[in-house]
């Protein structure tokens, strides 16, 4: 058994690969609906295959970055799977954590416990892992715990689990050049800074930025980091933008598919800028990097994409359409999933709030180039989880209702809508939380024609383009029947709400 000094995990929700769906994930940010938890917690989120020693075949991407920079800067680190860390906090130097959405208040998971009123199960998960006495144990041995990853910034609204939990270190920010820092601090026995805070020169460069060791959920491989747009709303935009090289994207596909791993997702927040002069893309970047993940991966997936950037690349180039030639060439796959997002239908909203997410688009015109993206994405089979803000800080009941309008005119085109209460990040921070606000009349119209928009268009793609094959039917069958199940819990729902208006 290795004995390591660093052991970085996280819960099942993350330490997990959705059935090799990725968009399954999205069950994870809510409570169990309609079926059994386990049920749901199996469909979200199984657990992953191990090697002998609790080292995952699969971890999250920015964990393996985080245990590539401390392997190649000389120290004893491994990723464990959750089920495992009891066997290595009895002599750990330091637990490192990570996570999307440590106590749910993310903009999926809050929505959902906004809406219903129970727990989330990403939010159960982590408080299970935290809890279990293994990590107590290992903090009377001396410890430490470090917390990172894109939600150390929830700790700051929760410091009772800072204090509970005896959280020595939290990192907000890239970790790549701050981590070397603190491990060496560890080994030499030093005080640990309660919060640091990446910035300046402890913003990794690209040279700064390791390959990963093993391989990554899914098959992800980030190809960039950064996004030019400036949306107010967003994190993002705070970081500096740097591209990965063709050789350094290529030797990470190689480590995946020396994992066994076959199918993966091109990782930025905004693939199409990947290259890109400004926010204006190029195709030649944009062509080779296709070739070459295609060269290595059966089907890709994009993470990510500005709803602008797919108007402009196929008005401009019929850059969309050259690409999706070559991601279904070879016939392993008929559609390509992204998230995008819409945020908003308002154009008041738009130029307040986001004024260059429509560029080189006037923001005047951004319903339009929202229509004119969904348009391009349901010719070229590309299927978008396309989300949205509700309760900005500056949104009104017409703001709303743009919204509703703009939904209505996206439902010939196939989809999946994700309504999310907005969530202080970016130069919002400091912003009141709108879980704190009650739905009105128009946020409630609004979740009615998404459920409706979404299970119409869930329907066709789970019987057309999704988890096609035996191995998935069980996960296809569930979803199914929770679609079933939904359906009905909304016409009882809808059917009350007419009841109380005619009395």
């Amino acid at each position: 058994m290795p004995n390591y000094d660093f052991i970085i995990t996280t819960d099942r929700c993350l330490m997990t690969n959705h059935h090799h769906k990725e968009f399954l994930g999205f069950l994870g940010t809510g409570p169990a609906i309609g079926i059994p938890e386990k049920v749901w917690k199996w469909l979200a989120c199984p657990k992953v295959k191990v090697d002998e020693y609790g080292r995952p075949i699969e971890a999250p991407y920015g964990m393996r970055k985080i245990e590539a920079k401390l392997i190649d800067e000389g120290f004893n680190a491994a990723i464990i799977d959750p089920d495992y860390i009891g066997k290595y906090t009895p002599t750990a130097k330091a637990l490192l954590f990570s996570h999307h959405d440590y106590f749910a208040f993310g903009p999926p998971s809050s929505t959902w416990w906004g809406i219903t009123k129970k727990e989330p199960v990403n939010y159960k998960s982590f408080q299970e892992l935290i809890n279990r006495p293994e990590i107590a144990e290992g903090k009377k041995h001396g410890m430490k715990i470090l917390v990172g990853g894109p939600s150390t910034w929830q700790w700051l609204w929760r410091e009772d689990m800072i204090e509970k939990l005896g959280v020595d270190t939290l990192v907000d920010g890239e970790g790549e050049k701050v981590i070397v820092k603190l491990a060496q601090m560890i080994l030499d026995g030093e005080e640990l800074p309660k919060y640091v805070y990446v910035s300046g020169d402890d913003v990794p460069s690209i040279e700064d930025i390791p390959d990963i060791k093993g391989g990554s959920v899914n098959g992800l491989i980030e190809i960039m980091r950064g996004c030019a747009r400036s949306c107010r709303f967003c994190s993002v935009t705070l970081r500096p933008t740097r591209y990965y090289p063709l050789d350094k994207i290529e030797r990470e596909l190689q480590v995946n598919v020396k994992a066994g791993i076959k199918h993966g997702v091109i990782h930025s927040d905004d693939v199409l800028f990947y290259g890109a002069v400004g926010i204006l893309p190029k195709p030649e970047p944009l062509i080779k990097l296709h070739q070459l993940v295609k060269k290595y991966y059966k089907t890709i997936a994009w993470s990510h994409a500005s709803l602008a950037a797919i108007r402009y690349s196929e008005e401009k180039y019929g850059l969309v359409s050259k690409l999706m030639e070559i991601v279904y060439q070879d016939g392993n796959q008929n559609y390509l999933g992204v998230e995008v997002g819409i945020e908003t239908g308002s154009v008041r909203l738009a130029k307040e709030i986001m004024p260059a997410k429509s560029a080189p688009y006037k923001p005047e015109s951004y319903p339009e180039t929202v229509e004119e993206a969904f348009k391009i994405m349901h010719e070229n089979h590309i299927i978008p989880a396309g989300t949205m803000i509700v309760g900005l800080p500056e949104e009104t009941e017409d703001d709303v209702y743009r919204t509703i309008e703009l939904v209505d005119n996206l439902r010939s085109y196939r989809s999946i809508l994700v309504p999310m209460f907005f969530v202080p990040m970016g130069y919002f921070k400091n912003k009141d939380w709108f879980t704190r606000v009650k739905l009105n009349d128009a946020h409630i119209e609004l979740y009615k024609k998404v459920f409706w928009h979404d299970v119409y268009w869930a329907e066709d793609i789970i019987n057309k383009f999704y988890m096609k094959g035996p191995l998935y039917y069980p996960v296809k069958l569930t979803l199914k029947l929770f679609l079933a199940i939904a359906k009905r819990k909304m016409k009882q729902v809808e059917s009350m709400l007419e009841s109380k208006l005619r009395k």
